[in-house]
């Protein structure tokens, strides 16, 4: 075919996204053993009534789900306390993330988000053909003050991550209280709580509350952090309005058999669910310590994972870091893409993982 003829073509702005990357899974050639720990997936794998109950989808694939994930609707509800009705369950997260924003912008509209804040804020505002608006942080933490300052009668959305990825850094609740209060109330608040089960600090509110009580807020939460990444279930809690918006643009059957039966089995596996939280927050505690006390900078974390700072050197660079890791085995994540060329950010893995990677990185800064 002629480069020249005719051809479809995307609408203006499309070509101007950048793509999503997400975390390598692979190591150089010759690595006999790998420990992936670029993608804050849970060390501890699934909950083995997930893996049960999964199986037992499988002689049923020829029938659809139930379009409405009415049974996980009432697990979430039953667990968290929630009116099911007020519930919208998704593939991932980053699916209700993309509807709120294919619903609520247009081109023209703005949507504010932090710097260092999950990339995918992004990409979804710019489909939506809005404009995105990053607010510098504060010691890489969300600052309220310039989210605010930040607000203009052209926005529709304001999505805060907490805790954000890949920091790992928190916005206390009274805080998040303080944007919502300062916001137009034509305005809609989205609190992306995808790390909520690893923050264990008096000050810390997911969103239920306030998402709950307000008209101009929800809250989004994810299955993937505690076992479930590759079955993809998300979901968000709002309003009856938002949540009705929401249903009539997404997808009929967007949460698969397999996701509903595995998603209802996990969060009402609590024990689980508690030796996971035991695990990473004995390791988050340790790592933390252990990469401080080899000289590197450690960005405070609540989540399951921690931001590393490498020097400026190139020698001992992230680069250089992540080559020497990689080499051994030990992946983790380069975040160049959101704005930190000279970091990585490592899940907190198994013991074996945890160590090695110390060892490594100790071996690493001595060469």
């Amino acid at each position: 075919m002629k480069q020249d003829q005719p051809r479809p073509t995307p609408r203006a702005g499309i070509m101007d996204i950048e793509a999503y990357v997400p975390g390598k899974s692979t190591a150089p050639a010759g690595v006999t053993k790998v420990y992936k720990l670029s993608s804050n997936e849970n060390p501890l794998g699934p909950s083995p009534k997930a893996i049960e109950a999964a199986r037992d989808v499988a002689s049923r694939l020829d029938v659809y789900p139930d379009g409405s994930a009415r049974r996980l609707r009432e697990a979430i509800g039953d667990v968290h306390g929630l009116n099911p009705a007020n519930i919208v369950c998704s593939n991932g997260s980053d699916e209700i993330l993309g509807l709120l924003a294919q619903t609520y912008l247009a081109p023209g509209d703005e949507a504010v988000f932090t710097e260092h804040a999950f990339m995918v804020y992004k990409i979804y505002i710019q489909a939506a053909g809005a404009r995105p608006v990053a607010v510098k942080e504060t010691d890489e933490r969300a600052d309220i003050d310039a989210m605010l300052a930040a607000v203009t009668p052209a926005t529709r959305i304001v999505f805060l991550a907490n805790p954000n990825n890949p920091t790992g850094t928190y916005v206390p609740f009274q805080e998040v209280r303080r944007l919502h209060a300062g916001l137009p109330k034509n305005v809609l608040l989205v609190l992306d709580a995808a790390y909520a089960e690893y923050v264990r600090r008096n000050d810390y509110e997911a969103g239920i509350e306030l998402a709950g009580s307000a008209e101009n807020v929800v809250m989004t939460r994810t299955f993937s952090k505690l076992g479930l990444g590759g079955a993809r279930v998300g979901w968000m809690y709002g309003p009856a309005h938002i949540v009705d918006a929401i249903n009539r643009v997404r997808g009929p059957f967007n949460v698969n058999a397999t996701a509903i039966e595995a998603g209802i089995a996990a969060i009402r596996d609590r024990a689980h669910v508690e030796r996971s939280v035991a695990h990473n927050e004995k390791w988050l505690a340790w790592v933390s310590e252990q990469v401080t006390l080899l000289g590197l900078r450690v960005t405070p974390s609540v989540g399951n994972f921690v931001l590393i700072h490498f020097p400026d050197d190139r020698r001992h660079s992230a680069a250089a870091a992540d080559d020497y890791l990689s080499a051994r085995g030990y992946i983790l994540r380069r975040v160049t893409g959101y704005g930190f060329p000279n970091a990585l950010r490592m899940s907190i893995g198994t013991e074996e993982a945890n160590r090695g990677v110390v060892d490594a990185l100790t071996s690493f800064l001595k060469s």
